[in-house]
């Protein structure tokens, strides 16, 4: 037997394992019911809220976008939406955060993604007809 042959049917083994390995799992989440009503659950952190929305909006705004089939404008396409959701993050920090580093570092990506965002939207101006 061929070590490609020996390669494929250990594959094939493995894939059958998960197979009943998978088919087992819903049954088994059934029997684990846990009833969490009478715990205590901790209200969402307004840092934490605000980080989930930039990431939300970012990733919404970076799905939308239609590629052209050209990889630089979809490069550019995808970092601005990219760059703002790092701009809209570091909003959060100055709003919530109170390690001065943190904060400082927080107003260098506000400054540096901006003029990147920016130069991104000049650069996609002249290159939309490419």
């Amino acid at each position: 037997m061929t070590l490609a042959k020996k390669i494929v049917l250990l594959l094939m083994a493995a894939g059958m394992l998960l197979a009943v390995f998978l088919e087992s799992v819903p049954a088994q989440s059934q029997e684990m019911k846990h009833d969490m009503s009478g715990m205590a659950m901790g209200a969402e952190s307004p840092s934490t809220a605000g980080y989930k929305a930039a990431m939300d909006k970012m990733h919404a705004d970076m799905m939308a976008n239609a590629y052209s089939g050209n990889p630089d404008v979809d490069f550019v396409r995808g970092m601005i939406p990219h760059h703002q959701g790092a701009i809209d993050m570091a909003k959060v920090e100055l709003a919530n955060g109170k390690d001065p580093e943190i904060r400082k570092m927080a107003e260098a990506v506000i400054k540096a993604q901006e003029a990147e965002v920016k130069e991104m939207r000049a650069w996609l101006a002249a290159h939309q007809a490419d």
